[in-house]
């Protein structure tokens, strides 16, 4: 059983079945993968959460926890461009496990990609709700209040789940219903209505940070560290730092898992390598600037945002336009919030347009119906049947659940799967030594043990009730792979096929 389990699938059989029949067409360059990258990245993260960070766990120093952040996704970003240069085809972190750490560990991390894709999905759409709803009072307008956010929240003074009164949050089950629509239609398309959006809302930041620069008061960035440098816990102990009344682990690294979100997205480039034109050169490129683009405007726009605003008056809601407002620029928050919407809006696109393919990849493996989930449409090439089923899921959980408790939920799985792809890089260099690698992370070992530490640090930085819901999450999980995927993996057939279809070339 033990060798059934972690069975792992060859390195050879991968690059095989990038030569089979059904797969995803190949039409997107570095500047379009770039753009998928920055689209996934510069989003809810930015606009949403750095309020909720700078106010109730960083203050000024936001601006470390960015950087610490920074660094954890640099280190695994690297990871990911190894992999994906030498493994080009659907599936991201979930390929890259089957090749080195075996089945069951290849199905938690693809289910952990759920986590990831899918609920981050969700999250973002909360976010793209409530500056919807900002968006429309500036014109006087006002949403049924009944239909304005979850029913259910999250108090972290009390640590307990509270009623809002609210009935559903009708916005975001809107806007994920829009979003399937475009992404049923096609790649093509997606990334082109993706540009569009990314070069609104990359011109918004610059704006605001062009702008508000001339509106920062250095004295409130004093004191610097209000709730000091730490916030390391283990299962709910403190280890480094103060909490809260409700035992929330505050200071900048708190704060790093928190924004942690801000960055999820960069590796949603390498679940699109199969539709790459060149995938060994294209997708590093697109990574690696991505990712560096965006860290440099974050640290940017928390100097500027905590320049500008006391932390403690900073808005938890919507803190970047508010900030405008409060220095005395009611007119930007026009520009601001139009640019967030549109923000928001590519990240959700580029999230909901990530899910399917790594549910393809599974399916292809027979971990889920390949009925399903692996069928690609014959006109518009795309995997639409699970892009469907992943707009409807992506619709209840964000008609319905808050958004404190989806984003944390999100950071500890995209976490989680970083910490497995940087112990994967060094799996498969110690396996498949020789191996073609196009892009190789530098400095030998450093960099993926080093991802490895920092995202550790930050997941026990993060309450110990995400702990929790990780593991019932990877439980359920594991009752499907027992019930329905082990049984119908055809990792045996493909490599006796790909055995014996190469000793069939054999002169």
């Amino acid at each position: 059983m033990s060798r059934s389990l972690f069975a792992k699938k060859p390195l050879d059989v991968l690059l095989e079945e990038m030569k089979g029949e059904s797969r995803l067409r190949r039409i997107l360059g570095p500047v379009q993968l770039t753009s998928l990258g920055v689209g996934a990245i510069i989003g809810t993260g930015i606009f949403v959460l750095t309020g909720v960070a700078a106010h109730d766990k960083t203050g000024p120093a936001l601006m470390l926890s960015f950087v610490v952040s920074g660094l954890a996704c640099i280190f695994a970003a690297l990871c990911y461009a190894e992999f994906a240069s030498m493994v080009p085809v659907a599936g991201s972190a979930y390929t890259y496990a089957y090749a080195t750490l075996g089945e069951m560990m290849a199905w938690i991390i693809g289910w952990d990609l759920v986590l990831e894709y899918a609920v981050a999905s969700a999250t973002v759409a909360h976010g793209w709700s409530h500056y919807f709803q900002d968006f429309i009072h500036i014109f006087g307008w006002t949403f049924p209040e009944a239909y304005s956010n979850s029913p259910i929240d999250y108090d972290a003074a009390t640590g307990h789940i509270v009623s809002t009164g609210k009935i559903f949050d009708l916005p975001a089950l809107g806007i994920a219903v829009v979003i399937t629509a475009v992404l049923v239609k096609g790649i093509r398309e997606s990334a082109s209505f993706n540009a569009v959006m990314v070069g609104v809302k990359v011109a918004i930041v610059f704006f605001v940070i062009g702008v508000g620069v001339f509106y920062i008061d250095p004295r409130n960035w004093t004191p610097f560290a209000p709730y000091g440098f730490g916030g390391l816990t283990f299962f709910g102990k403190t280890i480094w730092g103060i909490t809260d009344a409700g035992g929330q682990p505050l200071g900048v690294m708190a704060g790093a898992a928190t924004i942690f979100f801000a960055y999820i997205g960069f590796d949603s480039i390498s679940t699109h390598s199969e539709e790459a034109k060149n995938p060994s050169r294209d997708v590093p490129i697109g990574i690696i600037t991505s990712l560096l683009l965006c860290t440099v405007l974050y640290i940017a726009v928390s100097a500027v945002l905590t320049g500008m605003v006391p932390y403690n008056k900073i808005s938890v809601d919507a803190p970047v336009s508010n900030a405008f407002q409060q220095a005395g620029l009611p007119w930007a928050r026009y520009l601001i919030a139009f640019g967030a919407l549109t923000g928001i809006t590519s990240v959700l696109l580029v999230m909901m347009l990530s899910q399917p393919r790594v549910l393809l990849a599974m399916a292809r493996d027979g971990l889920l119906p390949k009925s399903f989930f692996g069928a690609v449409h014959e006109r518009f090439r795309t995997p639409w049947k699970s892009t469907i089923l992943t707009g409807i899921f992506v619709s209840i959980l964000a008609s319905f659940l808050p958004l404190g408790i989806l984003a944390d939920l999100v950071n500890i799985g995209t976490l989680l799967a970083f910490v497995i792809v940087c112990a994967a890089v060094l799996i498969m260099r110690k396996t498949n030594p020789d191996a073609r690698r196009p892009f190789r992370a530098p400095l030998g070992a450093f960099v993926p043990l080093a991802g490895m530490t920092i995202c550790l640090l930050l997941m026990f930085s993060l309450p110990v009730a995400n702990w929790y819901r990780l593991f019932g999450w990877l439980a359920i999980g594991m009752l499907i792979y027992f019930a329905y995927g082990r049984k119908h993996s055809t990792l045996e057939s493909e490599i006796e096929k790909y055995a014996g279809a190469a000793k069939g070339k054999r002169p």
